[in-house]
């Protein structure tokens, strides 16, 4: 499974497992996304004992949430980047698609992965 997080120009991020698709001569045709989830970072500033510090917690929810396929093919113009996610979030993405988390009937598991400067070096802290 190759999971990446990418970032699309209509500003959604989406994780999902990202394969090329190509044609006869090798040339990338377009880029394919199983099992796409949107992301929605949530951040929150925190003041524990006069330091300051963000939290941050991360909500998945269908892409595409009035499609059946779990296979779609993204033109690469929409795509400004791919990147690797942050392992937290990876994580509970493979535990996701692995049915080990369970979405509520709007199809979203909120604060799928929760974090703090104090646990984990990816945030940011002011």
């Amino acid at each position: 499974m190759t999971v990446k997080l990418a970032v699309l120009k209509s500003g959604e991020d989406v994780v999902a497992d990202i394969k090329e698709l190509v044609d006869e001569e090798g040339n990338i045709v377009s880029l394919i996304f199983n099992n796409p989830v949107a992301v929605k970072l949530f951040t929150k500033n925190t003041v524990v004992d006069s330091e300051k510090s963000n939290e941050f917690s991360v909500s998945f929810s269908n892409w595409i949430p009035l499609s059946e396929e779990e296979s779609i093919p993204v033109n690469q113009d929409w795509i400004v980047t791919i990147v690797e996610p942050v392992e937290a979030v990876k994580k509970s993405y493979e535990e996701r698609m692995n049915g080990r988390r369970t979405a509520t009937a709007d199809g979203r598991t909120d604060s799928d992965v929760n974090s703090s400067n104090e646990q984990s070096d990816t945030n940011k802290s002011d």
